[in-house]
């Protein structure tokens, strides 16, 4: 994956990836190349032919996958994106890279899920076989995967300055209130498997139906929390109630994952460079965790 500030040093371009391709990996060489839209966070995808994707990426986030994955892989009920090939710097492009086999499928956000209770279990069922899967030995959270599985008190000084920013927004009194019961207790029991990105973007649909699970440049091992948000993400009513109740996680787990899902809904809705779209789906989010919260329904 590649940061914001290395993106805007280095064009990602159709025309560069076919370069490193052809220097490479010239038994590709000549395959159309496309961009992938909408592109991630922190990443740039391109289609390469049929079969093939390529991304540009993190170095130790390309190392952890090209590693991690294949293991995970066999493990799992749903296909996820297993790299194939490792690329290295070149064309000045200053990064390690990393090709996959292209999984078929639409991401979540496009739409087209048929049943949002079907989608929400299937989820749940991946998420178990995840966390079944040993994890020792796995990678820790740190700054390199945005401290997905490790503890939200590293992102405490950053989220009261997007409340603060909020405040004529959002219940900023309900919020501090959720903030500091997701702080309040810690993962104890043993690390588990921890994907650190569960957004509709990296949930592919095919059929009306989840089939394979993409972007694994946040894995970890630790805390599982920071992969529920997307119960306020995507899901709510049946949808959410189906998702909590096929994973067997106990409240403080469920309120630090509510504490993820406003630290992530809270600094993407006060960033000075958002989107409107963005900024109004997180708007969305954060009016329902406070809702949620004010009702006690889940706590």
């Amino acid at each position: 994956m590649v940061q914001d500030e290395q993106n805007r040093a280095v064009s990602i371009t159709n025309e560069l990836v076919g370069r490193l391709i052809a220097k490479q990996f010239p038994e590709w060489s000549g395959w159309p190349i496309a961009a992938v839209v909408p592109g991630g966070w922190d990443n740039r995808t391109f289609r390469l032919g049929d079969e093939m994707s390529s991304a540009a990426a993190y170095v130790a986030q390309v190392e952890k996958e090209q590693y991690w994955l294949p293991k995970l892989a066999p493990n799992l009920p749903l296909p996820i994106s297993v790299p194939v090939a490792k690329g290295a710097p070149g064309e000045g492009y200053p990064w390690q890279w990393s090709v996959y086999r292209w999984l078929e499928g639409e991401p979540a956000t496009a739409g087209g899920i048929a049943d949002l209770t079907a989608f929400a279990r299937a989820l749940a069922g991946f998420l178990a076989a995840l966390h079944r899967i040993d994890a020792t030995g796995g990678p820790p959270a740190g700054e390199d995967n945005f401290h997905r599985g490790g503890r939200l008190a590293v992102y405490d000084a950053q989220i009261r300055t997007a409340l603060s920013a909020l405040a004529d927004r959002i219940d900023t009194a309900a919020a501090a209130e959720i903030w500091a019961a997701a702080l309040a207790s810690e993962w104890l029991d043993t690390p588990l498997w921890v994907h650190g990105d569960i957004a509709a973007g990296n949930l592919l649909v095919r059929d009306g139906a989840l089939c394979a699970v993409i972007d694994f440049g946040c894995l970890a091992v630790g805390d599982p929390a920071c992969d529920l948000v997307i119960a306020w993400a995507l899901f709510s009513g049946d949808s959410r109630q189906a998702f909590r109740q096929a994973l067997a996680f106990d409240e403080d787990t469920w309120r630090r994952a509510r504490g993820w899902a406003l630290w992530k809904a809270a600094i993407t809705a006060a960033g000075h460079d958002k989107n409107q779209r963005e900024a109004e789906q997180s708007l969305r989010i954060l009016a329902d965790v406070v809702a949620e919260y004010r009702s006690r329904s889940l706590v």
